[in-house]
């Protein structure tokens, strides 16, 4: 015996053009009969929240499925699975598609050769898939929008969820961004860390999809952003600041990837108030507070 529930749906060409649509959820439980073996032209993220049973590729070698897990599905890839007969499990299910999952394959949040991923903790990604099965009520004139923007975060919440990650994160990248702004090179990050840079390199490329470099660089430039919009520090300061010592090499590097000198991003972005606090910026993790005016 068995419960299932499931919508399709059928987005628009010019919403495929959101780069990312879903095609169906579904949420079923029980004694659910065996799919496959079958090909799919589209990815498949099922969530398997209780239970067990066992999930087979075009190799021939059955892998065993225990709660929580998320088995992927991919385009083109033969797949066969089920849940045990006994007992069976608890699924939930979301059908997605579009030129934005090969960006999150290359980042790492969809592992096509890695079908079966243990999970910490199913809770979040049945929340999404949840929100995604609420606003598939029939006549939400929002739908593929809302579905769609759902998907994105699914990815996220199960990138997050994998059993290889801790509740912190993961610890080389804590690591890095806490001495993100001092100038050291990737090779002195590694050795600091006691790793090698292949090491590191191979590490923070499965947990950020990006060469240690691109990932310091980011929370770099992210700082500086901060630094030249909400205060008036000079250039070579903001520099100094974020771990450059040469004020032109970051100015270069800056425009490179920004767009703008630095000069021109405060112009346009700046948000300095006389006589307010723009001569310190808060700490990123310890954000400043409105509180509500009294009643």
């Amino acid at each position: 015996m068995y419960h299932t529930w499931m919508r399709y749906f059928t987005p628009s060409p010019v919403h495929h053009r959101l780069g990312l649509v879903c095609l169906g959820v579904g949420l079923q439980h029980g004694a659910l009969p065996a799919v496959g073996p079958r090909t799919l032209d589209h990815h498949v993220a099922v969530v398997v929240s209780a239970g067990g049973g066992w999930y087979r590729g075009p190799d021939g070698r059955r892998v065993r499925v225990a709660a929580p897990a998320l088995i992927w599905l991919v385009p083109g890839v033969e797949h066969h699975y089920a849940a045990d007969p006994g007992t069976g499990w608890d699924e939930s299910f979301v059908d997605f598609t579009g030129p934005a999952t090969a960006t999150y394959t290359e980042l790492g949040y969809i592992e096509p050769e890695r079908p079966v991923v243990p999970l910490a903790d199913a809770a979040g990604a049945r929340a999404a898939v949840g929100r995604i099965a609420r606003a598939a009520r029939r006549g939400n004139p929002l739908l593929e929008v809302e579905t769609a923007a759902a998907v994105h975060e699914l990815l996220v919440v199960l990138r997050r969820a994998r059993a290889d990650t801790t509740a912190q994160g993961d610890p080389v990248l804590r690591a890095l961004a806490r001495d993100a702004f001092q100038p050291l090179s990737v090779a002195e990050h590694a050795a600091r860390h006691g790793m090698t840079a292949a090491a590191l390199r191979a590490a923070v490329r499965r947990g950020a999809g990006c060469s240690p470099k691109d990932y310091l660089l980011g929370i770099r430039l992210g700082r500086a952003k901060e630094l030249l919009a909400a205060t008036e520090l000079p250039v070579a300061a903001v520099a100094r600041r974020v771990g450059y010592e040469d004020p032109a090499y970051f100015s270069r590097l800056f425009t490179r990837r920004v767009g703008l000198a630095p000069v021109r991003f405060r112009e346009r972005q700046g948000r300095t108030v006389p006589g307010g606090w723009s001569h310190r910026v808060p700490d990123p993790e310890h954000p400043p507070t409105i509180a509500s005016p009294s009643t």
